[in-house]
């Protein structure tokens, strides 16, 4: 094999991984309801912020809280269905892993729910 096929196989595989994120993504919008929540409050919060004419600074911050309580909600989803692939039967492990990611994505909505007053209350309210 020369270095030309080396290099489209190794493009072949960048971009499949793409398609395999896409899917996980649509995965997780059809069967989580948090993750569709978090989406449609991210949608509002999207054309909020353009109606309001963020700042580029704001938008930053905004975006990084949006990006990252959908990650952390996709992170979620993949520990609980790897915990139900492991284990059927009720265990305190699992369920004190499955806790702790959605803690983790809880404690990440509240900050985001917190900046985003401060952001937003100023421009709407004052």
């Amino acid at each position: 094999m020369d270095s030309k096929d080396q290099r489209n196989n190794g493009l072949k595989r960048f971009l499949r991984s793409f398609v395999f994120a896409s899917a996980g993504i649509k995965d997780t919008f059809q069967t989580e309801r948090n993750f569709k929540i978090h989406c449609i409050i991210s949608v509002a919060v999207i054309i909020t912020s353009i109606i309001i004419s963020l700042s580029r600074v704001e938008w930053i911050i905004v975006l990084f809280l949006i990006g990252g309580t959908l990650a952390l909600e996709l992170i979620n989803t993949a520990l609980e269905k790897i915990v139900d692939l492991v284990t059927s039967e009720y265990h305190p492990l699992a369920k004190a892993a499955k806790d702790a990611a959605a803690g983790a994505v809880f404690i990440y909505a509240i900050l985001a729910a917190i900046i985003g007053m401060i952001i937003f209350f100023p421009k709407i309210f004052l």
